[in-house]
This record gives C-alpha cells, sequence and structure tokens, in this order.
C-alpha cells in the first residue's frame, strides 16, 4: 500500500489543521494507521494510532484532548485532526500503516512521506 500524507502548513498557536493520509494500492480498511512526528533534533513520536474500523484510538498524551484520529475507510483516508496547536507541536509529520491484529503495535510496514507543520507562536 501506497500511503500520502498532506495539510501541513503555518499556522498560528491555537489555531487549527487538519492533516490527510490517502492510501491505495490495497484495501485500506485491513490496515491499521498510525500518525508520527519528528522535530529537529527530536526522536520520532507516535502521536495518534486508530484500528482498522475506527472503533479504537490512541493519543500520546502530548496530544490527548487536542487531536482527533478518524478515518473514512470508504475514501481510503485516515484524518488527523489537530486543535489548539502549539509551538511544540511544528515538526513533520508522517502517517504510517500495518496489517495485523495488535492495531497499538508500533511495528509498521509502510509509510507516507511526511507533511510540515509549522505553529508560530
Amino acid at each position: 500500500v501506497q500511503l500520502q500524507a498532506s495539510g501541513g502548513g503555518l499556522v498560528q498557536a491555537g489555531e487549527s489543521l487538519r492533516l490527510s493520509c490517502v492510501a491505495s494500492g490495497q484495501t485500506f480498511s485491513n490496515y491499521a494507521v498510525g500518525w508520527y512526528r519528528q522535530a529537529p533534533g527530536k526522536e520520532r513520536e507516535r502521536v495518534a494510532a486508530i484500528n482498522w474500523s475506527g472503533s479504537r484510538t490512541y493519543y500520546a498524551d502530548s496530544v490527548k484532548s487536542r487531536f482527533t484520529i478518524s478515518r473514512d475507510n470508504a475514501k481510503n483516508t485516515v484524518y488527523l485532526q489537530m486543535n489548539s496547536l502549539k509551538p511544540e507541536d511544528t515538526a513533520v509529520y508522517y502517517c504510517a500503516a500495518r496489517q495485523g491484529s495488535n492495531w497499538r503495535s508500533y511495528d509498521y510496514d509502510y509509510w507516507g512521506q511526511g507533511t510540515l507543520v509549522t505553529v508560530s507562536s
């Protein structure tokens, strides 16, 4: 499966962005998806994950209550709605997908290219 992430941009603190991860090549509903981010000089961090149906989600503490992950399998798309953005959310954001029953596993099979999110203060 090929993943295409988009939706990044430059916003001010407190504003919102919605990232999209569009999949092609295989039936996307078979895959769990995660959103990661990596800021300059920092380790990559998984910020959210969602199971194949969208019925289960996970959030890192750093984004809990501000970010929402969702999916539309009919559109082969997973979204990351980011509200109340902070300068520390500035990073390149990546989506990743994996098959299997362990939707919270960190072992992803496919990665998209990143989309840059910059939050100014």
